[in-house]
């Protein structure tokens, strides 16, 4: 099922033996669109830290209660590495959280590890040997914040459309679907969606700027999108059929055949 991340925002982390603090951001993955790690601000239990975790981790959500369950205690997270939130994710750092916890490194393949299949049991943190090579001391040019990318203004082939409003992601495998853009004044009270597959090129962070291979005419009459409900297979279906591009899906199914 497709789930708006702006609606983890600010939901309630409930450890199993008491809450650990409130989601403020996710990380995303800008090579394989996956997301990797929720924001957890802990706000005065931890001195205002902010710890990551993996989607894996996460129990069955309570949309209406806005809480997130997740299989770790509150000592665990306690004596989880620390993170400056201010500096990029290091991949040292990110090898000794996956140490701590016992999820695997999903950069050591030369395939994307889907996030939420990650195992959720941590274990000592002496009893885990990282065996990746040595990584650098920068952070990861491919992890993103989605309060960075908000506000990303998206370029057709003929023109600006909007900007990034939002991220819809699958709570299967936490890839990131689709983007939710705000066309602005151009149409205004209108939001179309865009599959991380029509980008072209790169991201600029520069010039913060997402070009996608589609004209301003046909996101024009695209089908229309409603914020104010998730979207399902029907819709996605006219929706990838109006851009003749082949549904994520359909390559999920071939690789589930091959498997």
């Amino acid at each position: 099922m497709l789930h708006r991340v702006n609606d983890f925002r600010h939901h309630i982390i409930q450890a199993t033996d008491g809450e650990i603090g409130f989601v403020s951001d996710a990380l995303i993955d800008d090579e394989f669109w996956i997301l990797r790690y929720l924001v957890v601000d802990t706000g005065h239990w931890l001195s205002e830290r902010k710890v990551l975790l993996i989607p894996g981790v996460l129990g069955k959500p309570d949309w209406q209660q806005h809480h997130l369950p997740v299989k770790l205690t509150r000592a665990q997270v306690e004596q989880s590495p620390d993170i400056d939130s201010d500096k990029p994710v290091s991949r040292q750092y990110e090898l000794k959280l996956n140490a701590y916890y016992g999820w695997p490194f999903y950069w050591a393949g030369t395939e994307p590890l889907p996030t939420g299949l990650q195992p959720a049991v941590p274990v000592p943190p002496a009893r885990v040997e990282p065996t990746v090579p040595t990584p650098k001391a920068e952070g990861d040019p491919h992890l993103r914040s989605v309060r960075e990318l908000h506000g990303y203004h998206i370029h057709a082939e003929d023109g600006e459309i909007g900007h990034v409003e939002d991220f819809l992601v699958d709570d299967e495998t936490w890839d990131v679907r689709y983007m939710v853009v705000a066309t602005r004044n151009w149409l205004p009270g209108r939001k179309v969606l865009v599959a991380p597959q029509w980008l072209v090129g790169q991201i600029s962070w520069s010039r913060r700027v997402v070009n996608v291979i589609m004209t301003r005419d046909s996101i024009r009459h695209s089908p229309e999108y409603d914020p104010a409900s998730l979207p399902d297979r029907a819709y996605e279906d006219e929706l990838h059929r109006h851009y003749r591009r082949p549904g994520y899906w359909e390559s999920d199914s071939k690789s589930r055949k091959a498997a």
